[in-house]
């Protein structure tokens, strides 16, 4: 099954979604099931994995509520209080919503420099994996050796890092980002969704020959065993098309075995999210 292992839902707020500036105007609007299922049918994707896009409780249980009314979304990574006393009530809680694979927090916009090395979130974190949860780790390139250090105090549980890390495209940036990430990816059980990266580079002038060097980078860290495709919709909306960007990251690994590419585009996101 091919998965789309990274999308978001919204009923867009001006307020909530108070990051949609002026120059992503595109997508101050809402996106809902039925419009993503307009952009999956110019590509072979069977199902997606729907991601948290606000803070919240209500925007877990809606996502489970959008789940359960959809065949085609196969599991959702949400939000929990992972710092709060009664993380352990609300684990007990969401084991009757099977449809929770993951949980995420917004750690790129904590401004404290050591936030995911904090005594209350690591010990939510170090419940996860007891009730078969994943993580996914939303930073910066610049937030890469926290996330280096915070992950190997986990060794058993699962994390998958978001949009490669974030490097800053844009700028050509890679020296420093290339070199935290293969850190990184020593840790085997990290895995790293190929997804969020045109929105790094600059939304009207980025080339493909531009990403090139950063899917290489990638590739060699992870290897197909350890990366999952993602479409990073609708948030991609700004600078490409969803099949644009499908097509784009099948070109670059159509040189792989045929296994190698089902574990990138489905198989891998099986396995982290269990589905």
């Amino acid at each position: 099954m091919i998965i789309d292992a990274h999308h978001h839902f919204w009923q867009y707020d001006p307020v909530e979604y108070d990051w949609i500036d002026d120059e992503m105007s595109v997508i101050r609007r809402d996106f809902l099931p039925v419009n993503l299922q307009e952009n999956i049918l110019e590509t072979p994707v069977e199902g997606v994995i729907s991601v948290q896009a606000r803070q919240s409780l209500e925007e877990t249980d809606w996502l489970l509520k959008l789940a359960s009314e959809n065949e085609f979304i196969k599991g959702i990574v949400g939000w929990l209080p992972l710092r709060q006393k009664n993380i352990k009530d609300l684990l007990e809680k969401y084991l009757g919503f099977p449809a929770l694979k993951g949980v995420r927090h917004v750690v790129q916009g904590e401004p404290d420099p050591e936030f995911l090395m904090g005594r209350e979130f690591n010990r939510g974190i170090a419940l996860l994996k007891d009730y078969g949860l994943t993580y996914d780790v939303l930073i910066f390139a610049h937030q890469l050796p926290a996330a280096i250090r915070f992950v190997k105090q986990h060794p058993e549980q699962l994390f998958v890092l978001d949009h490669i890390g974030k490097p800053e495209i844009r700028h050509d940036k890679i020296v420093a980002w290339r070199k935290d990430l293969k850190e990184l990816a020593q840790c085997e059980n990290v895995f790293c969704k190929v997804s969020g990266m045109v929105t790094e580079a600059n939304y009207r002038t980025w080339t493909e020959e531009q990403l090139q060097p950063y899917l290489e980078t990638v590739l060699d860290a992870f290897g197909p065993g350890r990366l999952l495709f993602g479409s990073d919709w609708p948030v991609c909306l700004v600078a490409t098309e969803y099949g644009k960007w499908y097509d784009l990251v099948s070109r670059f690994f159509s040189t792989l075995s045929h296994d190698e590419q089902e574990l990138i585009f489905g198989g891998n996101a099986q396995y982290v999210y269990h589905l």
